[in-house]
């Protein structure tokens, strides 16, 4: 069977001859779209500064990007994914603290001295159940159950390389202030940063950045959603199904109660309504009544205070389906991350780096990796030069949730999004975990890092780009504002992948 591309790496996909030479027929037809933008007058960092600084750092960023890839560690267990970044950090001389916000893998990494203080956070936890190998079609691999279906294999190297180049920069023009690169686990589901909040971690924090893998390139100011989840277990009493079903109490009707009264919920709640859930278990056997049963819901809306409304009402019909199926009811809150708040200052700097350093280009490999990629997703088709294409700046409400809401509602924020993936590409796809371990991948991370580090150059040395990115901040917040955790007071759930 012919080889796919043996310069791909990890691994490699079976593909014909014939199809090999049509995709690069066709490759050679198109030519990339030209990329142009009007941006501000604000003077910004020299490109080819970012650009310097970050090419020394580019075969670390791809190693570390891989190394993330392989090991896929769920959130709260990227033990192996959070040394790597810290060993990689402190060798470059930042001081190194761990175990930040009672969370074993949660770390910060400082460099430099006095103010601004400017952070960059680096995500790294996987997905599970989304084994994929590094192929244009769909093949798990054998002993890995998890995957980076969201790319924060990417998005943890990339920030990475924006804190090395910064830390380059810092050096060598001695330049006051610092950067800090915040190590953030369990980003999927585990509200990894609000714990870092809660404790502290961003009190002394200038403006933070962050970015996201995509399959686009964008710096627009866009928010989230609010979301909340939890755990609801209900606990009955077991009988033969059919020797003495009346001496049962099944803990999975109260399940079905609930999940039936959730769905006629639907009709009755603000359109940006999202609520979704699992039924985690159910029992065993089909002659056992089962005397325990729990489903795992999530709960999103863009307002922290419809999502609250809306949460009760969630609550509510959980309580009912236990008292009508005779069972009792615990929950537990997993998650509750709040929206992002966006900061158009920031963003419209970021976008203008983004801009004039261009969207990421395919060589021959990439082309072929996404042609092939492309005939599984809707469409079937990849138009070459697509991934170089730049957002037009826009406000935007995103579908989505992160952690990242609550970083923004105590620091101004300012994030972006780079085409790591083949456009069309979907995050929580086969398809995103296979074009996350590819050369296709690391243009697009690569790329972030000079935005990130040209954003955060321009932080250090512009005091008046602080000013007002922060008076924006606290006008968005006004002035009554109180931030409280959406998750409460618990602890950090770090057995909710286990």
């Amino acid at each position: 069977m012919p080889v796919y591309n043996p310069a791909l790496e990890p691994a490699a996909a079976t593909l014909s001859t014939t199809s090999l030479a049509l995709l690069l027929t066709i490759t050679a037809l198109f030519t990339a779209p030209v990329i142009a933008a009007n941006t501000d007058d604000t003077d910004t960092a020299d490109i080819g500064t970012p650009l310097r600084l970050v090419a020394p750092h580019a075969q670390t960023v791809t190693d570390t990007a891989q190394s993330l890839w392989k090991w896929a560690e769920l959130g709260y267990l990227e033990t192996e994914s959070s040394g790597l970044l810290q060993e990689t950090l402190a060798a470059a001389g930042f001081h190194i603290d761990t175990g930040i916000g009672g969370i074993p893998t949660a770390f910060t990494a400082s460099f430099g001295n006095g103010k601004p203080v400017i952070g960059i956070m680096g995500e790294f936890d996987a997905l599970p159940g989304i084994s994929q190998a590094a192929v244009p079609y769909a093949e798990s691999l054998d002993g890995k159950p998890n995957g980076h279906a969201c790319g924060h294999n990417l998005f943890g190297a990339g920030s990475l390389g924006a804190a090395l180049a910064v830390k380059d920069w810092l050096t060598d023009t001695g330049h006051p202030g610092t950067v800090r690169f915040f190590g953030t686990p369990a980003e999927e589901g585990g509200s990894g940063k609000v714990y870092l909040v809660r404790a502290g971690a961003f009190d002394d924090v200038d403006v933070a950045l962050h970015w996201h893998p995509g399959d686009n390139n964008t710096a627009s100011p866009s928010s989230t959603l609010a979301n909340k989840s939890a755990k609801f277990r209900f606990s009955g009493v077991s009988s033969h199904a059919a020797a003495g079903p009346e001496r049962g109490r099944s803990a999975l009707d109260a399940v079905e109660a609930m999940n039936f009264m959730v769905n006629l919920l639907r009709e009755h709640v603000p359109e940006e309504t999202r609520i979704h859930y699992v039924i985690t278990e159910g029992g065993i056997a089909p002659n056992v009544v089962p005397n325990f049963a729990e489903s795992f819901y999530y709960v999103r809306h863009p307002n922290a205070g419809v999502l609250a409304t809306l949460w009760d009402r969630v609550i509510a019909t959980a309580e009912a389906a236990a008292l009508g199926t005779g069972t009792t009811l615990e929950y537990e809150v997993i998650h509750g991350n709040h929206s992002v708040l966006p900061n158009e200052v920031l963003a419209q700097r970021a976008y203008d780096h983004l801009v004039a350093l261009g969207g990421p280009r395919y060589d021959e490999n990439d082309h072929l990796f996404a042609h092939a990629i492309a005939k599984t997703l809707p469409g079937g088709r990849y138009e070459p030069g697509s991934e170089a294409i730049i957002e037009p700046f826009a406000i935007k409400q995103s579908k989505g949730s992160t952690d990242v809401g609550d970083v923004s509602w105590n620091v101004p924020t300012v994030g972006l999004g780079t085409a790591t993936f083949v456009p069309g590409t979907g995050l929580h796809t086969w398809q995103a975990v296979a074009t996350g371990g590819t050369p296709l991948a690391h243009k697009g991370t690569l790329l972030a890092a000079e935005v990130l580090a040209a954003t955060a150059i321009d932080l250090l040395s512009q005091p008046e780009l602080v000013s007002a990115a922060t008076a924006e901040f606290n006008k968005r917040r006004g002035p009554d504002f109180v931030y409280a955790p959406l998750l409460g007071d618990r602890d950090p759930p770090l057995d909710y992948r286990r």
